[in-house]
């Protein structure tokens, strides 16, 4: 049957309809999409193993949650996600500010108006996604805000006393009855804010200024918080903390895999974007391995954590990077180049948090320093390594490269560089292209020029070859000769 066409009290209970809590509604359809194998929680990746389940079991228990980890670590996505375990859509009084359920009415006013109406009385119905409510915690965030408060405008329009029920104005919280009530950053929230919560977590009712007054909200509350917050801008009451039933800890990616799905699923890049820049595989595992890099950086405060926005704005950048040098070029396509990572440096130093020695170094300075060490991490698993050999060895894969160098070569490459000019300057270092034959076998089609280009980096960041910064690029050169030269100018 379908119930939204009913329109009245009587029609509803004509229907046999049944309430349900929120927390059953909850855990009875994940009960039957785990039953069907359904998943609910599928464009969240990495918690497969950890926090989903963790998640489920909550749901079941019917607990109350707070999701505890760094920034960046999808606790929010996960709290939006649970709109889809309600029901698609439920019975309201029609004009009630709470959401009130017609069988089961809980202020004054609806009470009365299903006492003066009977069966008559209005029914509408709401759909799951208007029943999640998200709050993010702030200092100046009210009791008034949350619970809600006397409204003497309302008192006087209505001309009753200010001890009549009728006079309250709700805040967001009762706003939320039968809903998703998701509080973030929680411990920004003043102490006697959060203890303005107690009631309504444990026994489900509110307080307002003195009124004796139970409303028996029906609420799934989500909390979300950082653990830095706990010493830098406050903390979680501990009875609070007692009356949520599940704290869920997030972790950041465990490997490259998966934190590129996560970044090709939340990047946004044009359709445009996609047909005319080429992002080879490996450039995408580059972007990933520099936020590895970054959570274990000495200039970069670990507590504070590094966001797995970090990785999406880098790919975004990075593309755009490749887009204007194929806008100002005149081509129609181009492949993204390693040079091309100096444009996500914006995206870099927005998304970390430097310990002092990482002030000193600057934050540019770090973001390259990052980029050089995923390179040199990243480098390891296509050719030999570069760590342990010594110019003057036999044995030395890289010997006659960095001897061509040695012989008064140099190579610039630059930014705003052609694809054809690109491609050109490195095809004519002949070792260069010797090496990536003999090393990297069924290479993927278009990854070979950025390859090359990324085998540079790594000897110049393994101090075999010079690299120096130019206004719009780099010059590979002789480490040896550009110590003299350096030499030579002082």
């Amino acid at each position: 049957m379908n119930y939204t066409e009913i329109k009245t009290l009587g029609e509803l209970k004509a229907a046999k309809y049944s309430s349900t809590p929120i927390k059953e509604e909850l855990m009875r359809n994940l009960i039957a999409n785990l039953k069907a194998g359904k998943q609910v929680f599928n464009t969240i990746h990495g918690f497969e193993n950890s926090v989903i389940p963790e998640v489920e079991r909550a749901i079941l228990a019917g607990h109350n949650i707070n999701f505890l980890g760094l920034r960046g670590q999808a606790k929010t996505k996960i709290a939006r996600l649970l709109v889809n375990l309600l029901d698609e859509y439920i019975p309201v009084i029609s004009g009630t500010d709470l959401m009130e359920d017609p069988l089961n009415p809980i202020s004054k006013s609806s009470k009365d108006l299903i006492e003066k109406m009977g069966d008559d009385t209005p029914v509408s119905w709401i759909h799951r996604d208007e029943r999640y409510f998200e709050k993010l915690a702030t200092p100046d965030v009210t009791v008034a805000d949350l619970i809600g408060d006397i409204d003497p405008i309302k008192a006087a329009t209505l001309k009753l006393s200010l001890a009549d029920e009728q006079v309250l104005h709700f805040g967001m919280i009762p706003r939320a009855n039968r809903s998703i009530f998701v509080i973030n950053e929680l411990p920004d929230l003043q102490p006697r804010i959060q203890v303005a919560l107690f009631n309504i977590l444990q026994e489900g009712d509110i307080q307002i200024r003195g009124f004796k007054l139970r409303l028996p909200l029906d609420i799934q509350f989500v909390f979300t918080a950082n653990p830095e917050d706990y010493t830098n801008r406050g903390s979680i009451v501990t009875p609070l903390k007692d009356r949520i039933g599940s704290q869920i800890l997030t972790h950041y990616p465990d490997d490259i895999e998966v934190a590129q799905k996560i970044t090709a699923q939340e990047a946004f890049i044009t359709e445009e974007q996609k047909g005319s820049v080429v992002v080879p595989q490996i450039a995408r595992l580059l972007i990933e391995q520099i936020s590895f890099e970054a959570r274990n950086n000495e200039f970069i405060d670990a507590k504070s954590g590094v966001s797995a926005r970090m990785s999406i704005s880098a790919l975004e950048n990075l593309i755009s990077a490749a887009e204007r040098r194929l806008l100002i070029n005149g081509s129609e396509k181009t492949t993204v180049r390693l040079l091309d990572f100096l444009g996500i440096v914006p995206a870099i130093t927005g998304k970390v948090e430097l310990v002092y020695e990482g002030e000193q170094e600057g934050a540019a300075g770090v973001a390259e320093n990052l980029i050089g060490s995923a390179v040199k991490s990243l480098i390891a698993n296509y050719y030999p390594p570069m760590h342990n050999i010594k110019s003057g060895d036999a044995e030395n894969p890289y010997n006659e490269l960095v001897n061509w160098f040695g012989q008064g070569h140099s190579v610039d490459m630059l930014a705003e560089a052609s694809d054809s000019e690109y491609q050109r300057a490195l095809k004519d270092i002949k070792p260069l292209t010797k090496l990536h034959t003999q090393f990297v076998k069924n290479a993927e089609e278009g990854s070979e020029y950025f390859m090359m280009e990324m085998l540079l980096w790594a000897l110049a960041e393994h101090s075999k070859l010079n690299k120096e910064r130019l206004v719009s690029g780099f010059n590979f050169t002789d480490l040896f000769s550009s110590y003299l030269r350096g030499n030579e100018e002082d």
